[in-house]
């Protein structure tokens, strides 16, 4: 089990993990709208899983900083975590508040 932040809001959503040195918790966006994301001003890699309303993982990818993604299908959530910070993969189901 992680700690997990929200990006609740508009601002929490556009900054997300950009110019953060290093993170001990998953960021996870409730999304409403597309599902592609960037790594930009980023400094580590991180592990990004695309989550569908019953909160299974559908997609995970690991991506380096300055790289742009769009999962195969639209996601409720998406996780970001530090790389291999968790031990999910697709099919799995996640619990969180």
């Amino acid at each position: 089990m992680i700690k997990i932040k929200y990006a609740d809001n508009y601002l929490k959503r556009l900054i997300g993990l950009m110019f953060k040195k290093d993170i001990d918790y998953g960021l996870l966006f409730i999304l409403g709208y597309g599902s592609g994301i960037h790594t930009c001003f980023m400094r580590f890699n991180i592990d990004v899983y695309f989550i569908d309303e019953n909160k299974i993982i559908f997609e995970k990818i690991t991506l380096k900083p300055w790289k742009y993604y769009n999962p195969s299908k639209k996601a409720k959530y998406v996780l970001e975590t530090k790389e291999n910070h968790m031990n999910l993969k697709k099919g799995d189901k996640i619990d969180f508040i």
